[in-house]
C-alpha cells in the first residue's frame, strides 16, 4: 500500500505546477519547457495557422494589387458562396469522379501491399536477404516525384519495357501508348503511388510486429501451429489496431489523390480523366489567375476530408476499441 501510495504522489500536475498556481505562476514555474516549445509554437502558428486567414479569399472576388495582401483581401467585394456555386454547376462531377476513382483504386492497392509487405519480411530468416528485400522496396520512397514520373513515363513509352515484353509475348502487335489513353491514366497513378510508398509504409506495421510478445509464437510452436495459423492467430490480430488507425487516416485522405504525380504525368490530351481537385485548384488559382475559385475548391476538398476523418472514426469505434481520437 505505501508504494501506491508514493506512486500517487508522483503525478503530471507535481511535474508541471501546482493546481492552485495563476497562468503566470504556472508558466514561471515550467518556462524552461515553454523556452523549448516556442520555435515549434511560433512555427506552427506562422505556417498553419495564419496561411488560414486566407480561408476567407473563398468567400470574396480577390484580386491582387499593388496594395498589399491584407489591404486587398479586405477591400475584395464579398460574393458568398458563389464560387462554390460555380463549381458544382461545372467541373464538380468529372473532378469528383477522377479524384475518388484514383483515390480509390490507390487505397485498394496501397494499403494491403504494405502489410503483406511487413509479415513477408517478418518470416523470413536469412539476415541478408531481409535487409536487401527492405533496402530494394524502401528506396523508391526516397526518390523525388520528377525522378519517379521520368522512370515511369520511360517504363511506358512506346519503346519502354512493358511495351518490349508486351511484345515478346506477342499480347500486342503495336506500340501501345499508354500515357495517350485516359482510361488507363488511373491505374497508372494507383500503380505508381503503391510502388513509391508500400516499402516506407510496411515500416509502420513491422514495428508494430516487433512489439508482439515472442512467447505467443513459442506457444504457437509447442502446439505445432503453421506459419499461415501463427499469421492468421496471432500476428494479424496484434496489428488490428495499427491497420484501424492507418485506415482512418487514408479514409480522411481519399481526396488527397498526390498533387505532384499527377501534374507531372498527365497531358492535355487525356485531362478528361486525370485532373483532379489538386491539379484543378492549381491550374485555375494560380496559372488562370482566379485566386478565389481555386481557394473554394480547396477549401471544399479540406472540409470534406474532416468529415470523413470525423465519420471513419466513429465509425472504427463502434465496431471496434480503436480509433484515432
Amino acid at each position: 500500500m505505501e508504494i501506491v501510495k508514493d506512486k500517487k504522489k508522483f503525478s503530471f500536475k507535481n511535474v508541471l505546477g501546482h493546481k492552485n498556481d495563476s497562468l503566470t505562476q504556472s508558466i514561471m514555474r515550467q518556462r524552461y519547457i515553454w523556452l523549448l516549445a516556442t520555435p515549434g509554437i511560433v512555427l506552427t502558428f506562422l505556417f498553419s495557422y495564419a496561411p488560414m486567414s486566407g480561408i476567407y479569399m473563398a468567400f470574396t472576388n480577390y484580386a491582387p494589387t499593388k496594395n498589399g495582401y491584407f489591404t486587398d483581401l479586405l477591400q475584395a467585394p464579398f460574393v458568398g458562396a458563389e464560387w462554390f456555386r460555380y463549381f458544382f454547376e461545372n467541373d464538380f462531377n468529372l473532378v469528383m469522379r477522377n479524384t475518388l476513382i484514383t483515390s480509390v483504386l490507390t487505397l485498394i492497392f496501397s494499403f494491403p501491399i504494405p502489410i503483406a509487405i511487413a509479415i513477408s519480411l517478418n518470416e523470413v530468416r536469412i539476415k541478408w536477404l531481409k535487409k536487401s528485400i527492405q533496402t530494394v522496396s524502401y528506396l523508391p520512397y526516397f526518390i523525388s516525384w520528377v525522378i519517379a514520373a521520368n522512370i515511369v513515363i520511360t517504363f511506358l513509352s512506346a519503346d519502354g519495357v512493358l511495351n518490349t515484353f508486351l511484345q515478346v509475348l506477342h499480347l500486342t502487335d503495336e506500340d501501345v501508348l499508354f500515357l495517350q489513353k485516359g482510361e488507363y491514366f488511373w491505374w497508372i497513378i494507383a500503380l505508381a503511388n503503391t510502388w513509391k510508398g508500400m516499402g516506407y509504409n510496411s515500416i509502420i506495421y513491422l514495428a508494430a510486429i516487433s512489439g508482439i510478445n515472442p512467447e505467443q509464437y513459442e506457444a504457437a510452436d509447442v502446439d505445432g501451429a503453421t506459419r499461415w495459423q501463427k499469421i492468421v492467430h496471432i500476428t494479424l490480430p496484434a496489428l488490428k489496431p495499427t491497420i484501424l488507425i492507418l485506415l482512418i487516416l487514408a479514409i480522411g485522405g481519399i481526396l488527397n489523390t498526390g498533387f505532384e504525380q499527377i501534374l507531372l504525368l498527365q497531358n492535355n490530351s487525356i485531362l478528361n480523366f486525370s485532373d483532379v481537385l489538386d491539379t484543378y485548384a492549381y491550374r485555375y488559382g494560380l496559372q488562370n489567375g482566379m485566386y478565389s475559385y481555386g481557394t473554394a475548391v480547396g477549401l471544399f476538398k479540406s472540409v470534406v476530408s474532416f468529415i470523413l476523418v470525423i465519420t471513419a472514426n466513429k465509425i472504427t469505434r463502434k465496431v471496434s476499441d480503436s480509433s484515432l481520437f
